[in-house]
């Protein structure tokens, strides 16, 4: 017996920046049909990249050298993670090498960017942040990457897509040696905005296979415990020294990780880290 079936082709995707988040994400596209391009600064990568069937490129945006390739950027969807160095010299030209990468996605007519900015976009403004909240960076990089989301979102050629991931934490990067050890930490009763690894790669594969693009979405775990209860936990989950925080109040915000966008939806994986702490390990 005969049978109708009707395959919807995944676009094209190009990852800038193969690294923590980037490949990670890679790897997950891979394994859900995507056909991925992956550029990396080190020659070294590159095998790596070809052996997880990932196209390797291999690509360099610094203010005295470029060094790309056109075919990375004939794809459907180019996903921008590079974030700007903590030097003050890399934050200043950070805007400068985007507008260098834009226009080769301009050439190649890449219709759809998805850029990976920060939270940091906010400050501290005591307040709860939601995706349209008023941007008041304090932090240099904050700054570098509000001015390249406003640059991007304004450009003619291509739909931009933002995404703002909290703090960062998964493997590689366990929360419990930020503070092991220390004591009188400030500001203990903050809450903490962070997001785990795999929500980061779970929201993106969710924003592309529903297409919700052109918008902007703040990537954060719902769960927001105070610092003094969740590095606590996490420092005593990784058998290290106890942190001691300061019983106070001081600057702080909440990132709301709810989306406007009432078409696209997603469930976090991690929405409860004490929890997730007593089953898994960082």
């Amino acid at each position: 017996m005969q049978t109708n079936s009707t395959t919807i082709k995944k676009p094209t995707v190009s990852i800038l920046g193969c690294g923590w988040y980037g490949l990670a994400l890679a790897k997950r596209l891979v394994s859900t049909g995507y056909l991925v391009k992956g550029s990396s600064t080190s020659v070294e990568k590159l095998a790596l990249l070809s052996s997880l069937s990932i196209q390797p490129f291999l690509l360099n945006f610094q203010e005295d050298e470029i060094e790309s390739n056109p075919e990375f950027f004939q794809t459907e969807l180019l996903l921008i993670a590079i974030p700007p160095k903590r030097s003050s010299s890399e934050q200043a030209f950070f805007l400068g090498k985007i507008k260098k990468i834009a226009a080769f996605a301009e050439a190649q007519k890449v219709p759809q960017v998805i850029f990976i900015s920060s939270t940091a976009v906010y400050g501290e403004s005591n307040q709860e942040m939601t995706s349209s909240s008023p941007t008041m960076p304090d932090t240099a990089s904050g700054k570098a990457m509000l001015e390249t989301e406003q640059w991007l979102s304004a450009h003619p050629s291509f739909t931009t897509t933002i995404l703002r991931f909290a703090g960062l934490i998964g493997p590689g990067r366990n929360p419990g040696r930020f503070f092991a050890g220390k004591q009188d930490i400030p500001n203990g009763r903050s809450p903490v905005n962070l997001v785990h690894q795999e929500d980061c790669v779970e929201f993106t594969l969710a924003l592309i296979e529903q297409a919700a693009f052109g918008q902007i979405y703040n990537v954060c775990s719902p769960d927001h415990p105070s610092k003094q209860v969740f590095y606590v936990k996490a420092a005593e989950q990784a058998q290290l020294p106890l942190p001691a925080f300061i019983d106070e109040l001081l600057n702080w915000k909440i990132v709301s990780g709810e989306t406007s966008n009432a078409a696209f939806q997603y469930e976090y994986r991690i929405a409860d880290f004490s929890e997730w702490m007593d089953r898994n390990k960082f």
